[in-house]
Protein backbone atom coordinates (compact mmCIF):
# COMPACT_ATOMS: atom_id res chain seq x y z
CA UNK A 1 0.00 0.00 0.00
CA UNK A 2 1.15 3.68 -0.45
CA UNK A 3 0.95 5.76 2.83
CA UNK A 4 1.94 9.54 2.85
CA UNK A 5 4.38 8.80 6.29
CA UNK A 6 5.67 5.73 7.14
CA UNK A 7 7.24 5.61 10.95
CA UNK A 8 9.46 2.24 11.95
CA UNK A 9 9.83 2.52 15.34
CA UNK A 10 7.31 4.11 18.38
CA UNK A 11 9.35 4.61 21.56
CA UNK A 12 8.50 8.21 22.88
CA UNK A 13 9.53 10.20 19.51
CA UNK A 14 8.23 7.71 17.09
CA UNK A 15 5.05 7.39 18.50
CA UNK A 16 4.32 11.56 18.55
CA UNK A 17 5.53 11.53 14.85
CA UNK A 18 2.77 9.26 13.95
CA UNK A 19 0.20 9.95 16.29
CA UNK A 20 0.05 14.21 15.16
CA UNK A 21 0.47 13.53 11.57
CA UNK A 22 -2.07 11.11 11.27
CA UNK A 23 -4.41 13.46 13.63
CA UNK A 24 -3.49 15.51 10.99
CA UNK A 25 -5.48 14.11 8.30
CA UNK A 26 -2.08 11.98 6.88
CA UNK A 27 -2.32 8.21 5.99
CA UNK A 28 0.74 6.60 8.79
CA UNK A 29 1.54 3.39 8.63
CA UNK A 30 3.08 3.04 12.28
CA UNK A 31 5.42 -0.44 12.77
CA UNK A 32 7.53 -1.34 15.55
CA UNK A 33 7.76 -5.37 16.75
CA UNK A 34 7.37 -4.44 20.20
CA UNK A 35 5.62 -2.73 22.31
CA UNK A 36 3.87 1.21 21.22
CA UNK A 37 5.61 3.96 23.35
CA UNK A 38 9.08 2.07 23.89
CA UNK A 39 11.67 2.06 26.57
CA UNK A 40 10.73 4.44 28.23
CA UNK A 41 7.08 3.71 29.80
CA UNK A 42 7.49 0.48 30.15
CA UNK A 43 11.31 -0.41 31.15
CA UNK A 44 13.06 2.81 31.69
CA UNK A 45 11.85 6.11 32.87
CA UNK A 46 8.82 5.28 34.90
CA UNK A 47 9.25 1.84 36.23
CA UNK A 48 12.80 2.86 37.40
CA UNK A 49 11.37 6.27 39.00
CA UNK A 50 9.44 4.20 41.04
CA UNK A 51 11.66 2.21 42.53
CA UNK A 52 13.32 5.52 43.01
CA UNK A 53 10.41 6.71 44.88
CA UNK A 54 10.02 4.18 47.43
CA UNK A 55 13.57 3.97 47.69
CA UNK A 56 13.56 7.74 48.49
CA UNK A 57 10.89 7.64 50.80
CA UNK A 58 12.64 5.06 52.65
CA UNK A 59 16.05 7.14 53.01
CA UNK A 60 13.65 10.31 54.48
CA UNK A 61 12.57 7.93 57.16
CA UNK A 62 15.70 7.03 58.24
CA UNK A 63 16.48 10.26 58.68
CA UNK A 64 14.07 10.74 61.11
CA UNK A 65 16.19 9.62 63.98
CA UNK A 66 17.98 12.74 65.75
CA UNK A 67 16.67 15.17 63.66
CA UNK A 68 12.87 15.42 64.16
CA UNK A 69 12.23 11.97 66.79
CA UNK A 70 12.30 8.66 66.23
CA UNK A 71 11.19 5.96 63.55
CA UNK A 72 11.62 2.17 62.78
CA UNK A 73 11.71 1.16 58.52
CA UNK A 74 10.81 -2.09 57.28
CA UNK A 75 11.11 -2.20 53.42
CA UNK A 76 8.63 -3.62 51.37
CA UNK A 77 8.81 -4.09 47.85
CA UNK A 78 5.68 -5.59 46.84
CA UNK A 79 3.81 -2.28 46.59
CA UNK A 80 6.65 -0.73 44.43
CA UNK A 81 6.69 -4.12 41.86
CA UNK A 82 2.28 -3.70 42.00
CA UNK A 83 2.71 -0.55 41.05
CA UNK A 84 5.12 -1.00 38.22
CA UNK A 85 3.24 -4.26 36.88
CA UNK A 86 -0.30 -2.49 37.33
CA UNK A 87 0.08 0.70 37.10
CA UNK A 88 2.88 1.60 34.79
CA UNK A 89 3.01 -1.05 32.40
CA UNK A 90 -0.67 -2.81 32.56
CA UNK A 91 1.97 -6.16 33.11
CA UNK A 92 3.32 -4.70 29.84
CA UNK A 93 0.94 -4.72 27.93
CA UNK A 94 0.53 -2.14 25.34
CA UNK A 95 -3.27 -2.40 24.33
CA UNK A 96 -4.02 1.06 25.42
CA UNK A 97 -1.43 2.64 23.71
CA UNK A 98 -2.37 0.87 20.30
CA UNK A 99 -5.87 1.75 20.48
CA UNK A 100 -4.82 5.08 21.25
CA UNK A 101 -2.66 5.33 17.89
CA UNK A 102 -5.20 4.11 16.32
CA UNK A 103 -8.19 6.02 17.31
CA UNK A 104 -5.96 8.58 15.99
CA UNK A 105 -6.02 7.64 12.90
CA UNK A 106 -2.77 5.56 12.28
CA UNK A 107 -2.58 2.12 11.13
CA UNK A 108 -0.62 -0.11 13.79
CA UNK A 109 1.93 -2.80 12.26
CA UNK A 110 3.23 -5.18 15.13
CA UNK A 111 6.31 -6.01 12.87
CA UNK A 112 10.02 -5.18 12.21
CA UNK A 113 10.77 -2.75 9.53
CA UNK A 114 13.38 -2.38 6.90
CA UNK A 115 13.88 -0.12 3.69
CA UNK A 116 14.21 -1.35 0.51
CA UNK A 117 15.37 1.69 -1.63
CA UNK A 118 13.02 3.69 -3.70
CA UNK A 119 10.40 2.88 -6.72
CA UNK A 120 10.79 4.49 -10.43
CA UNK A 121 8.82 7.23 -8.90
CA UNK A 122 11.34 7.94 -6.07
CA UNK A 123 9.02 7.15 -3.28
CA UNK A 124 10.85 4.55 -0.43
CA UNK A 125 9.77 1.37 -0.61
CA UNK A 126 9.84 -0.29 2.88
CA UNK A 127 9.19 -3.95 4.33
CA UNK A 128 7.11 -4.37 7.18
CA UNK A 129 6.94 -7.66 8.34
CA UNK A 130 6.89 -9.41 5.14
CA UNK A 131 4.75 -7.02 3.33
CA UNK A 132 6.14 -4.02 0.75
CA UNK A 133 4.74 -0.34 0.92
CA UNK A 134 5.60 2.49 -0.45
CA UNK A 135 5.39 6.32 1.31
CA UNK A 136 6.71 9.82 0.27
CA UNK A 137 8.17 10.50 3.55
CA UNK A 138 9.47 7.48 6.02
CA UNK A 139 10.67 8.33 9.96
CA UNK A 140 13.14 6.44 11.34
CA UNK A 141 12.96 6.17 15.23
CA UNK A 142 14.35 2.46 16.17
CA UNK A 143 15.78 3.31 19.45
CA UNK A 144 18.54 1.75 21.51
CA UNK A 145 18.50 -1.39 23.09
CA UNK A 146 20.51 -2.51 26.51
CA UNK A 147 24.19 -3.00 25.84
CA UNK A 148 26.34 -6.70 26.89
CA UNK A 149 30.04 -5.71 26.54
CA UNK A 150 32.20 -8.74 25.64
CA UNK A 151 33.06 -9.99 29.09
CA UNK A 152 34.12 -13.82 29.04
CA UNK A 153 31.20 -15.85 30.54
CA UNK A 154 28.53 -12.87 30.57
CA UNK A 155 26.64 -13.66 27.73
CA UNK A 156 26.43 -17.16 28.27
CA UNK A 157 25.18 -16.65 31.34
CA UNK A 158 22.56 -13.99 30.20
CA UNK A 159 20.71 -16.69 28.14
CA UNK A 160 19.97 -18.57 31.25
CA UNK A 161 16.32 -17.97 33.21
CA UNK A 162 13.49 -15.74 31.83
CA UNK A 163 12.61 -12.34 32.91
CA UNK A 164 13.39 -11.21 36.80
CA UNK A 165 14.63 -14.89 37.63
CA UNK A 166 17.44 -14.56 35.26
CA UNK A 167 20.74 -14.30 36.76
CA UNK A 168 22.04 -11.53 34.37
CA UNK A 169 19.70 -8.56 34.67
CA UNK A 170 19.86 -5.59 31.79
CA UNK A 171 17.29 -2.67 33.29
CA UNK A 172 14.24 -4.22 32.05
CA UNK A 173 14.46 -7.47 33.93
CA UNK A 174 15.34 -5.30 36.88
CA UNK A 175 12.02 -3.10 36.80
CA UNK A 176 10.10 -6.69 36.06
CA UNK A 177 11.26 -7.90 39.66
CA UNK A 178 8.75 -8.79 42.08
CA UNK A 179 11.78 -8.57 45.17
CA UNK A 180 15.25 -7.22 45.20
CA UNK A 181 18.15 -9.89 44.98
CA UNK A 182 19.98 -10.65 48.26
CA UNK A 183 23.20 -9.05 46.41
CA UNK A 184 23.80 -7.44 43.04
CA UNK A 185 26.74 -6.58 41.28
CA UNK A 186 26.01 -3.91 39.02
CA UNK A 187 28.79 -3.13 35.94
CA UNK A 188 28.68 -0.01 35.05
CA UNK A 189 28.23 2.67 37.22
CA UNK A 190 26.88 4.98 34.78
CA UNK A 191 22.85 7.08 35.32
CA UNK A 192 21.12 3.72 35.30
CA UNK A 193 23.47 2.05 37.18
CA UNK A 194 23.92 4.61 39.70
CA UNK A 195 19.99 4.68 40.03
CA UNK A 196 19.15 0.95 39.76
CA UNK A 197 21.95 0.29 42.43
CA UNK A 198 20.97 2.80 44.91
CA UNK A 199 17.27 1.97 44.11
CA UNK A 200 17.81 -1.82 45.21
CA UNK A 201 20.53 -0.96 47.82
CA UNK A 202 17.65 0.85 50.02
CA UNK A 203 15.32 -2.08 50.06
CA UNK A 204 17.86 -4.39 51.35
CA UNK A 205 20.15 -5.83 48.58
CA UNK A 206 23.76 -5.82 49.36
CA UNK A 207 25.27 -3.51 45.77
CA UNK A 208 28.35 -3.46 44.46
CA UNK A 209 28.73 -0.75 41.44
CA UNK A 210 32.02 -1.50 38.82
CA UNK A 211 33.24 1.26 36.72
CA UNK A 212 36.07 1.02 34.19
CA UNK A 213 35.97 4.83 33.81
CA UNK A 214 37.65 6.51 36.30
CA UNK A 215 34.80 7.62 38.74
CA UNK A 216 31.13 7.13 38.49
CA UNK A 217 28.65 9.56 36.55
CA UNK A 218 31.72 10.35 33.87
CA UNK A 219 29.64 12.60 31.63
CA UNK A 220 29.12 14.55 34.70
CA UNK A 221 31.20 17.19 36.66
CA UNK A 222 33.91 15.33 38.37
CA UNK A 223 32.33 17.32 41.81
CA UNK A 224 29.46 15.73 40.82
CA UNK A 225 30.64 12.18 40.75
CA UNK A 226 32.46 13.21 44.18
CA UNK A 227 29.47 14.11 45.85
CA UNK A 228 27.13 10.71 44.93
CA UNK A 229 30.31 8.22 45.22
CA UNK A 230 30.34 10.04 48.97
CA UNK A 231 26.94 9.03 49.70
CA UNK A 232 27.14 5.79 48.31
CA UNK A 233 29.68 5.02 50.62
CA UNK A 234 28.04 6.05 53.53
CA UNK A 235 25.02 4.09 52.42
CA UNK A 236 27.18 0.90 52.24
CA UNK A 237 27.41 0.53 48.37
CA UNK A 238 31.04 -0.68 47.84
CA UNK A 239 31.94 1.21 44.66
CA UNK A 240 34.51 0.17 42.28
CA UNK A 241 35.63 2.89 40.24
CA UNK A 242 38.92 2.54 37.59
CA UNK A 243 38.50 -1.19 36.94
CA UNK A 244 37.10 -3.47 34.71
CA UNK A 245 35.57 -6.53 34.71
CA UNK A 246 37.53 -9.39 33.90
CA UNK A 247 35.20 -12.46 33.41
CA UNK A 248 31.80 -13.78 34.95
CA UNK A 249 31.05 -17.06 35.82
CA UNK A 250 27.88 -18.94 37.80
CA UNK A 251 28.94 -19.70 41.32
CA UNK A 252 27.42 -20.74 44.75
CA UNK A 253 25.67 -17.53 45.75
CA UNK A 254 24.52 -17.23 41.72
CA UNK A 255 27.27 -15.39 39.93
CA UNK A 256 31.09 -14.76 40.50
CA UNK A 257 32.24 -11.50 38.54
CA UNK A 258 36.18 -11.35 38.45
CA UNK A 259 37.48 -7.76 38.14
CA UNK A 260 40.67 -7.15 36.20
CA UNK A 261 42.45 -6.13 39.32
CA UNK A 262 42.07 -9.89 40.41
CA UNK A 263 39.45 -9.15 42.75
CA UNK A 264 36.44 -11.55 42.89
CA UNK A 265 32.53 -10.17 43.71
CA UNK A 266 29.78 -12.89 44.15
CA UNK A 267 26.15 -11.67 43.94
CA UNK A 268 22.99 -13.53 43.21
CA UNK A 269 22.39 -11.04 40.51
CA UNK A 270 24.00 -9.37 37.85
CA UNK A 271 23.16 -5.64 36.77
CA UNK A 272 24.66 -5.09 33.08
CA UNK A 273 24.36 -1.17 32.74
CA UNK A 274 27.08 -0.60 30.16
CA UNK A 275 25.41 1.82 27.80
CA UNK A 276 23.33 1.07 25.39
CA UNK A 277 23.30 0.02 21.28
CA UNK A 278 21.14 1.46 18.51
CA UNK A 279 18.85 -0.45 16.66
CA UNK A 280 20.30 0.41 13.60
CA UNK A 281 21.29 -3.49 12.21
CA UNK A 282 19.13 -4.61 9.87
CA UNK A 283 16.98 -1.65 8.53
CA UNK A 284 17.91 -1.49 4.93
CA UNK A 285 19.94 1.70 5.72
CA UNK A 286 22.29 0.63 2.57
CA UNK A 287 19.80 0.56 0.28
CA UNK A 288 19.66 4.37 0.70
CA UNK A 289 23.15 5.29 0.54
CA UNK A 290 24.19 5.11 4.49
CA UNK A 291 26.27 2.90 6.03
CA UNK A 292 24.98 -0.36 6.66
CA UNK A 293 26.89 -0.51 10.19
CA UNK A 294 25.87 2.93 11.27
CA UNK A 295 26.33 3.63 14.80
CA UNK A 296 24.32 7.02 14.46
CA UNK A 297 21.95 8.88 11.69
CA UNK A 298 23.21 12.67 11.12
CA UNK A 299 20.29 14.80 10.48
CA UNK A 300 19.86 18.58 10.16
CA UNK A 301 17.73 20.83 11.99
CA UNK A 302 14.78 19.63 10.32
CA UNK A 303 15.54 16.06 11.11
CA UNK A 304 16.25 15.28 7.19
CA UNK A 305 18.74 12.41 7.03
CA UNK A 306 21.81 13.31 5.76
CA UNK A 307 24.19 11.04 3.61
CA UNK A 308 27.30 11.39 2.21
CA UNK A 309 26.24 13.58 -0.64
CA UNK A 310 23.88 15.56 0.91
CA UNK A 311 20.04 15.39 2.50
CA UNK A 312 18.16 12.19 1.61
CA UNK A 313 15.02 13.19 0.14
CA UNK A 314 12.04 11.75 2.35
CA UNK A 315 14.13 10.64 5.22
CA UNK A 316 13.80 11.35 8.65
CA UNK A 317 14.76 10.26 11.86
CA UNK A 318 13.95 11.21 15.10
CA UNK A 319 15.10 10.12 19.00
CA UNK A 320 18.16 7.76 20.35
CA UNK A 321 19.86 6.77 16.96
CA UNK A 322 20.40 10.51 16.49
CA UNK A 323 23.03 10.59 18.80
CA UNK A 324 22.16 13.79 20.26
CA UNK A 325 21.33 12.21 23.88
CA UNK A 326 19.30 8.73 25.01
CA UNK A 327 16.65 10.90 26.28
CA UNK A 328 13.15 11.10 26.15
CA UNK A 329 12.06 14.87 26.29
CA UNK A 330 15.03 15.17 23.20
CA UNK A 331 13.15 12.58 21.20
CA UNK A 332 9.81 13.89 21.78
CA UNK A 333 11.21 17.44 21.14
CA UNK A 334 12.49 16.40 17.81
CA UNK A 335 9.39 14.49 17.01
CA UNK A 336 7.23 18.14 17.27
CA UNK A 337 10.14 20.00 15.34
CA UNK A 338 9.68 17.70 12.21
CA UNK A 339 5.93 17.52 12.56
CA UNK A 340 6.15 21.58 11.92
CA UNK A 341 8.19 20.51 9.12
CA UNK A 342 5.92 18.12 7.86
CA UNK A 343 2.88 20.08 8.49
CA UNK A 344 4.98 23.69 6.63
CA UNK A 345 4.58 25.45 10.09
CA UNK A 346 7.35 27.62 12.17
CA UNK A 347 10.34 25.78 13.27
CA UNK A 348 10.43 24.92 16.38
CA UNK A 349 14.28 23.90 16.13
CA UNK A 350 15.86 25.61 18.79
CA UNK A 351 19.09 23.72 18.96
CA UNK A 352 20.91 21.71 21.15
CA UNK A 353 23.19 23.87 23.18
CA UNK A 354 20.68 24.22 26.19
CA UNK A 355 20.46 20.48 26.15
CA UNK A 356 19.77 19.60 30.21
CA UNK A 357 18.89 15.38 31.93
CA UNK A 358 18.77 14.84 35.03
CA UNK A 359 20.06 11.61 37.18
CA UNK A 360 17.66 10.71 39.76
CA UNK A 361 20.43 9.23 42.50
CA UNK A 362 19.76 10.77 45.98
CA UNK A 363 21.10 13.57 45.62
CA UNK A 364 19.65 14.13 42.14
CA UNK A 365 22.16 15.12 39.53
CA UNK A 366 20.62 17.96 37.06
CA UNK A 367 22.94 19.34 33.80
CA UNK A 368 22.32 21.47 30.93
CA UNK A 369 25.35 22.52 28.45
CA UNK A 370 28.58 22.09 28.77
CA UNK A 371 30.70 20.89 31.54
CA UNK A 372 33.85 22.94 32.12
CA UNK A 373 36.32 20.81 30.53
CA UNK A 374 34.26 20.57 27.60
CA UNK A 375 34.08 24.64 27.60
CA UNK A 376 37.93 24.57 27.82
CA UNK A 377 38.52 22.07 25.22
CA UNK A 378 36.37 24.23 22.80
CA UNK A 379 38.79 27.13 23.38
CA UNK A 380 36.47 28.92 24.88
CA UNK A 381 37.46 31.65 28.03
CA UNK A 382 36.19 30.03 31.05
CA UNK A 383 34.73 31.53 34.87
CA UNK A 384 33.12 28.94 37.55
CA UNK A 385 31.51 29.62 40.22
CA UNK A 386 30.31 27.04 42.42
CA UNK A 387 28.62 27.02 45.89
CA UNK A 388 28.17 23.88 48.48
CA UNK A 389 24.48 23.25 48.84
CA UNK A 390 24.74 22.80 52.69
CA UNK A 391 26.13 26.41 52.56
CA UNK A 392 23.11 27.73 51.19
CA UNK A 393 20.32 28.88 53.60
CA UNK A 394 17.67 26.08 52.32
CA UNK A 395 20.25 23.69 52.03
CA UNK A 396 21.43 24.38 55.39
CA UNK A 397 17.73 24.07 56.91
CA UNK A 398 16.90 20.52 54.79
CA UNK A 399 19.50 19.26 57.18
CA UNK A 400 20.38 14.83 56.15
CA UNK A 401 20.25 14.66 52.56
CA UNK A 402 21.44 18.05 52.25
CA UNK A 403 24.79 16.71 50.02
CA UNK A 404 25.55 18.26 47.18
CA UNK A 405 26.52 21.71 45.43
CA UNK A 406 25.70 24.45 42.16
CA UNK A 407 27.96 24.72 39.65
CA UNK A 408 28.10 27.07 36.61
CA UNK A 409 29.85 27.44 33.77
CA UNK A 410 30.38 30.84 31.92
CA UNK A 411 31.63 31.91 28.32
CA UNK A 412 33.46 34.54 30.30
CA UNK A 413 34.19 36.87 26.60
CA UNK A 414 30.24 36.47 25.91
CA UNK A 415 29.24 37.20 29.43
CA UNK A 416 27.01 34.01 29.43
CA UNK A 417 26.34 30.17 30.72
CA UNK A 418 27.40 27.81 28.98
CA UNK A 419 26.58 24.57 31.04
CA UNK A 420 25.73 24.50 34.59
CA UNK A 421 25.46 20.95 37.06
CA UNK A 422 23.29 21.18 40.47
CA UNK A 423 23.58 18.15 42.99
CA UNK A 424 21.37 18.35 45.38
CA UNK A 425 17.44 17.74 46.99
CA UNK A 426 15.34 18.05 44.00
CA UNK A 427 18.73 19.08 41.58
CA UNK A 428 16.35 18.45 38.47
CA UNK A 429 13.60 20.78 39.35
CA UNK A 430 16.39 23.35 40.63
CA UNK A 431 17.75 22.92 37.06
CA UNK A 432 15.33 24.70 35.45
CA UNK A 433 16.34 28.09 35.53
CA UNK A 434 19.89 27.57 34.49
CA UNK A 435 18.28 25.35 31.63
CA UNK A 436 16.17 28.39 30.24
CA UNK A 437 20.13 30.64 31.46
CA UNK A 438 21.73 28.70 28.72
CA UNK A 439 19.39 28.25 26.59
CA UNK A 440 18.59 32.01 26.01
CA UNK A 441 22.23 33.18 26.82
CA UNK A 442 20.96 34.91 29.84
CA UNK A 443 23.54 37.53 30.25
CA UNK A 444 25.63 36.07 33.43
CA UNK A 445 25.27 40.28 34.85
CA UNK A 446 21.25 39.73 34.27
CA UNK A 447 21.45 36.70 36.49
CA UNK A 448 23.55 38.17 39.27
CA UNK A 449 20.57 41.11 39.26
CA UNK A 450 17.65 38.90 39.56
CA UNK A 451 15.50 38.22 42.57
CA UNK A 452 16.17 34.67 44.04
CA UNK A 453 13.39 34.24 46.39
CA UNK A 454 14.56 33.08 50.20
CA UNK A 455 14.87 30.52 51.17
CA UNK A 456 15.13 28.48 48.43
CA UNK A 457 17.70 25.55 46.89
CA UNK A 458 17.90 27.51 43.72
CA UNK A 459 19.34 30.57 45.08
CA UNK A 460 22.37 28.99 45.69
CA UNK A 461 22.33 29.57 42.13
CA UNK A 462 23.06 33.25 43.16
CA UNK A 463 25.85 32.28 45.48
CA UNK A 464 27.57 30.61 42.23
CA UNK A 465 27.51 33.67 40.15
CA UNK A 466 28.74 35.93 42.90
CA UNK A 467 31.66 33.62 42.77
CA UNK A 468 32.25 33.60 39.24
CA UNK A 469 36.22 33.45 39.47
Amino acid sequence: MDYDVIVLGLGPGGEEVAARLAEAGKSVLAADPHLVGGECPYYGCIPSKMILRGAEMLAEARRINGFAGSATVSPDYTPIARRIRDEATDDWDDTVAVERLEGQGATFARAAGALLGRDEDGKLRVDVGGETHRAATVVLSTGTAPAVPPIRGLRELQVRGSGPHKLIWTNREAVQATTPPSSLVVIGGGAIGCELGQGFSRFGSKVTIVEAAPRILMPEEPEASAVVADVFAREGIDVRQGVGVASVTEAAAGAAVTLEDGSVLEAATVLVAAGRRPNLANIGLETVGLAADARTVDIDETMQVQGPDGAIEGLYSVGDITGHGAFTHVSVWQARVLIAHLLGRESLYGGYDGLAWATFTDPEVGRVGMSEQQARDRGLTVRVGSEPMPSSARGWIHGPGNDGLVKIVEDADRGVLVGATVVGPHAGEVLGLLTLAVHAAVPTKTLATMHYAYPTLHRAILDAVRKLA
